[in-house]
């Protein structure tokens, strides 16, 4: 295998091993289906039994308490975004987030992919929009489409790695998940250097001259578009003071504690080796592209890690370790549990209690030929080091793939989980479904078994 060679090759030492618990056998029960790719779950911000979806293809969806999508969607910015290629995509409509008083002000945000501004450079391929709307004064389930305020434009070099979604923390702030500007390695085209010479490029590490390959908070009650919150790690170094955390390769999805310590996780997708969840720290530096997880990235081979990497960084701060880490099918392939970590939750539920207090979070897949992806859970552990993960199988169906792409996931107002995903490898078709997580034999999923034990 792959991972025989690495070893062979004296990589022993930055191979971490994956240490797993026994599997968690759970169910699936289907709440909502017809989307293309459902990317968000929001419950309602009024605290009723409805709940939103926000799908890549650019419309924010209402589902009622019956499990009935309404025929309008909440909100349509399909015209507004750039042309989605229907194979695979990684732009789109990826974030949504609504005001901690939103029942009093009715204000919400998204963040897309709108075509590129003419003041990008003009070989760059778009333009991220985090924006501003309001809901209708007449009908809560419909936004004001004409009250959109854009607050940040963000050019973006290539297609990929554009994170994805926002989130209001128990600050009351606004958190940005931005990827690295897309293209293999941190390098290529819009690209800065960094400060390791033996890895040329870097946005992820570079946090005087782009936004790209960080965490950003914001207060969107401060100022005009938005204020800087006075206690942002680097608040002093305008124009780039909105950055929290950085050195990320393509945050994809975030999503805070309820409960607890509250802590931000963030589920990082890796180059060829290693994907990783992070938990976030203010001015956290996460070490990519230096480090992929707790290895030494190596942009002249990215399938051999360094045996070595620069540490400190210049300003002495280490580099800040995941507390989860597995190997990419990519390279991997018997090894590994997939090729993309799909960032989830922390379940505070309670039909489920041996997920309590838990970290929920999937793979999109094995690969991008066949939809395979899985569920895993990781147990919180004390002080440095990986935490031990364990395989979520699904009792209807005695297995831990389930036959679909995992896109999202989301939680509801008691602390329960939902699953969101699709059988189209891209942002096209109606196959996209959002699944409740339930105890084993409540509920099945069927039709959806796979091979792939």
């Amino acid at each position: 295998t792959h991972v025989e060679e690495l070893r062979a090759a004296g990589a022993t030492e930055v191979i971490p091993e994956t240490g797993q618990e026994g599997v968690v056998e759970i169910d699936l029960e289907l709440v909502a289906e017809g989307f293309s790719a459902p990317l968000v779950f929001l419950p309602d911000p009024n605290g009723g039994e409805r709940f939103f979806v926000a799908d890549q293809t650019g419309q924010i969806h209402i589902v009622d308490g019956q499990g009935q999508r309404l025929d309008q969607p909440f909100l349509d910015l399909s015209d507004r975004m750039v042309a989605l290629d229907a194979g695979y995509d990684e732009r789109g409509l990826l974030g949504l987030a609504f005001h901690p008083d939103y029942a009093e002000n009715g204000r919400f945000y998204v963040y897309y992919s709108a075509p590129l501004r003419g003041e990008a450079p003009q070989d760059w391929n778009h333009t991220s929009h985090l924006s501003e709307f309001q809901v209708s004064a007449d009908d809560e389930n419909l936004a004001d489409a004409e009250s959109e305020r854009i607050l940040m434009q963000i050019d973006q070099p290539q297609g990929n790695h554009n994170g994805g979604q926002i989130a209001f923390g128990p600050d009351g702030y606004l958190y940005i998940p931005l990827g690295d500007g897309g293209a293999a390695d941190d390098v290529g085209l819009g690209h800065v250097d960094d400060w390791y010479e033996e890895n040329e490029g870097g946005n992820a590490q570079n946090n005087t001259e782009n936004l790209l390959g960080s965490i950003l908070r914001i207060d969107v009650d401060g100022g005009d578009p938005y204020g800087i919150p006075e206690d942002n790690p680097f608040v002093d170094s305008e124009p780039l003071d909105e950055i929290f955390a950085y050195g990320l390769r393509n945050p994809y999805r975030i999503a805070f504690a309820s409960g607890g310590d509250q802590a931000l996780y963030a589920g990082d997708a890796g180059q060829a080796l290693y994907e990783e969840v992070s938990v976030i720290e203010a001015g956290g530096n996460y070490g990519w592209n230096v480090k992929e997880g707790t290895s030494c990235f190596n942009t002249d081979n990215n399938e051999q890690p360094r045996e070595q990497c620069p540490d400190p960084p210049p300003d002495g701060e280490p580099l800040i370790d995941p507390v989860i880490e597995f190997q990419n099918t990519a390279t991997f392939e018997e090894e590994g549990l997939g090729n993309t970590v799909i960032g989830g939750n922390v379940y505070r539920g309670s039909a489920i209690p041996e997920l309590e207090g838990r970290y929920v979070f999937g793979v999109w897949s094995t690969s991008f030929t066949e939809a395979d992806g899985a569920v895993f859970v990781a147990t919180p552990q004390e002080g440095a080091g990986l935490w031990p993960i364990a395989p979520v199988s699904i009792a209807s169906i005695g297995s831990e793939r389930f036959g679909e792409y995992v896109l999202s996931f989301g939680a509801d107002h008691d602390g329960e989980l939902y699953l969101l995903t699709t059988e189209s490898g891209g942002p096209s078709g109606d196959t996209g479904k959002v699944y409740r997580l339930v105890p084993s034999g409540q509920s099945g999923v069927e039709g959806t078994e796979t091979d792939n034990d």
